[in-house]
C-alpha cells in the first residue's frame, strides 16, 4: 500500500493535464555550480564514477543532471525514471531534497509526491521509497541502498556514498541486470558517487579498474577537498582539517586515499527485529519517583553528554526476566545549560541501579557532579556507587560497540519503533585501520553524532555491571570504606 501526500504548490495528478513543463531552455545556471560540479553534471557518459570528498556537493550536482534529464525526456513526449539509493533512509531523503531544489531552480513543476513504507499504518516503519512525480509521468525515487529495495527496477540510477552501503556487492549484483538490459526501456545511465571506504571492496575494485585506464567504460571524476576549493568552494581547509581531529579519516574522506575499511555496526536487518511496540521513548513523570507503581523496576542508564553542538542523550533500560533489556526512555536534550541538565539527569540516575557516563570533554564536569551525589562505581578502586565514569578512548569503543551488536544479534534488547532512532543506530561504522586495529566512527548530521547509539551502548554496559559485587576485603579496609561512605552521605545531606 502506498501513502500519498500532495505537494502544497501543485494540484493532484487527477487535475494535471499532460502539458509541457513551464520552462524554455534547460540550461544549468553557471553561478549555481562550481566548475567541477558542471563537469560532472554535463558529462553525458552512460557510466560515471565520481570519487569525491565530503561536503563538495555531490548530490546537488547529480540532481542538476537528473532533473534536467527528466525535463528533456518529457519535452520530447516521453517519460523516464531515476532512482537515488543511499546507505540509509536519512541520506536517501536528503539527496532527494537536493534534487527538489533543482525543480525550483529550473522552474519544473512537481505533480505529486508519493511515499511507501513497509507498514502503511505506521509512519515510523522502514522506508521503501519516496518519489516526486512530474506532469509527464517521469519520476525520481529515493530508496535505501539495500538489495531488496533496488532489485527489479528499470531506471537510471544514482548510488550515493556507495562505498558505505550495508552490502555494496549484493546491491550491485541486484541492480546490474536492470541497468544493462536493453529490452527494458532502452539504455540506462548509472552514476556512482562516493568517498573511499578502504580496499578490497566493490568501490575500490571499480575505481582501480577504470580510473586512468584507456579501455575503461566508466567516465571517472576525481575531486578531493583541495580541488574543490581551487574551483571556488568556500571552505577553510585548515579550519576543517583542525576540526576533524582524525588524520586517517581526513586522508580518506577529504583527500580520497584508500586506507581502511568500514562496515556498518548495526545493519537494518538486525535493528528491525529488535524494534518493540512495548518500548517507549518517553516515560511518564511519575515513573521517576519512588512512590510510583514502577518503583520496583530494575533500571540502567547510559548518558552521552553534550552542551552545544550535539545532543545529550540518556537511554534508560529496564531489565526484564533477568536477561532482556527493554527501553523505557530515550531522553534527548539540546543546547541546554549544564545546571538544568543536571537536575533532569539526576532524577533519572536516582532511579537507576547503575549509570555509565561518557566522561570526556564536557561530560567530565557533569560526571563530577553526579559522582558527588550518587557515588562512583569503580571496582578496581573498591568504589561501588551508581555512576561509572567512562573515558571514551578507543579501547572503550572496541569493548562497548561489539557487545551492543551482540545484544542485537541475540535479540536481547527492545527499542522503540522510531525512524530517528533507527537512523542513529545505523550511523556508526566499524573501521578496520590500514595499520592494524579497529575503530568506530559516525558522521555528524542534523540529528546528532550517533549520540543515541552511544548512549544505548553505555546503558548496555551498565546492565553488565549492575549486579551485586563480591570481593574479599581486609577488615581494616572494610571499616575504612564504611567510614568513607558515612562521611559522603553526611556531606550530601
Amino acid at each position: 500500500m502506498k501513502l500519498k501526500s500532495i505537494h502544497p504548490k501543485c494540484p493532484s495528478r487527477q487535475k494535471v493535464k499532460r502539458a509541457l513543463p513551464n520552462i524554455h531552455v534547460p540550461i544549468l545556471p553557471r553561478d549555481t555550480l562550481f566548475q567541477y560540479q558542471r563537469a560532472w553534471a554535463n558529462d553525458p557518459a552512460p557510466f560515471k564514477f565520481g570519487l569525491m570528498a565530503r561536503q563538495v556537493g555531490k548530490d546537488f550536482s547529480s540532481g542538476a543532471e537528473g532533473v534536467r534529464d527528466c525535463y528533456a525526456v518529457e519535452k520530447a513526449g516521453g517519460k523516464t525514471t531515476w532512482i537515488i539509493a543511499a546507505p540509509s533512509e536519512r541520506q536517501s531523503l536528503e539527496a532527494l531534497e537536493k534534487w527538489k531544489e533543482w525543480t525550483k531552480i529550473l522552474k519544473f513543476s512537481i505533480a505529486d509526491i508519493e511515499e511507501e513504507r513497509s507498514d502503511a499504518r505506521n509512519s515510523q516503519s522502514l522506508l521503501k521509497s519516496n518519489s516526486i512525480i512530474f506532469p509527464g509521468g517521469s519520476r525520481i525515487m529515493a530508496v535505501p541502498g539495500r538489495p531488496d529495495t533496488v532489485r527489479g527496477y528499470s531506471a537510471n540510477v544514482l548510488l550515493t556514498e556507495f562505498a558505505f552501503f550495508d552490502n555494496p556487492d549484493k546491491t550491485w549484483r541486484a541492480i546490474l541486470p536492470s541497468i544493462t538490459n536493453p529490452l527494458r526501456g532502452g539504455p540506462k545511465k548509472i552514476r556512482l558517487i562516493t568517498t573511499p571506504n578502504g580496499v578490497g571492496n566493490k568501490t575500490h575494485e571499480l575505481w582501480k579498474k577504470n580510473f586512468n585506464q584507456p579501455d575503461s567504460k566508466w567516465s571517472c571524476h576525481f575531486v578531493n577537498i583541495h580541488d574543490a576549493v581551487r574551483d571556488g568552494l568556500p571552505i577553510n581547509v585548515e579550519e576543517l582539517h583542525a576540526g576533524i581531529e582524525d588524520p586517517e579519516g581526513w586522508a580518506q574522506e577529504y583527500e580520497l586515499n584508500f586506507l581502511d575499511h568500514a562496515t556498518v555496526l548495526l545493519p537494518y536487518e538486525i535493528i528491525i527485529p529488535c524494534e518493540n511496540p512495548l518500548a517507549t521513548e518517553t516515560a511518564p513523570p511519575d515513573f521517576w519517583f519512588p512512590t510510583s507503581s514502577s518503583s520496583t523496576s530494575v533500571l540502567f542508564g547510559g548518558i552521552d553528554f553534550a552542551r552545544k553542538h550535539d545532543l545529550t542523550v540518556c537511554w534508560t533500560l529496564e531489565l526484564v526476566g533477568g536477561a532482556f533489556r527493554m527501553t523505557r526512555e530515550v531522553l534527548t536534550l539540546s543546547n541546554m545549560p549544564t545546571p538544568e541538565q543536571l537536575v533532569i539527569l539526576s532524577t533519572r540516575v536516582r532511579r537507576m541501579r547503575r549509570a555509565c557516563l561518557d566522561y570526556t570533554g564536557n561530560g567530565a564536569g557533569l560526571g563530577d557532579y553526579l559522582v558527588k551525589e550518587f557515588g562512583e562505581y569503580d571496582p578496581d578502586r573498591h568504589l561501588f556507587g551508581k555512576v561509572e565514569l567512562c573515558h571514551f578512548t578507543n579501547p572503550l569503543k572496541t569493548d562497548i560497540f561489539p557487545k551492543t551488536r551482540m545484544e542485537f544479534e541475540r535479540k536481547l534488547v527492545g527499542i522503540p519503533v522510531s525512524r530517528v532512532i533507527r537512523e542513529d543506530l545505523h550511523s556508526i561504522h566499524r573501521v578496520a585501520l590500514a595499520g592494524g586495529g579497529v575503530s568506530y566512527r559516525a558522521a555528524h548530521s542534523a540529528n546528532g553524532h550517533a549520540d543515541r547509539c552511544t548512549a544505548l551502548a553505555l546503558a548496555i554496559r551498565a546492565t553488565a555491571t549492575g549486579g551485586a559485587v563480591f570481593a574479599y576485603q581486609s577488615l581494616k579496609r572494610a571499616n575504612r570504606n564504611r567510614a568513607a561512605s558515612r562521611g559522603q552521605k553526611d556531606s550530601l545531606a
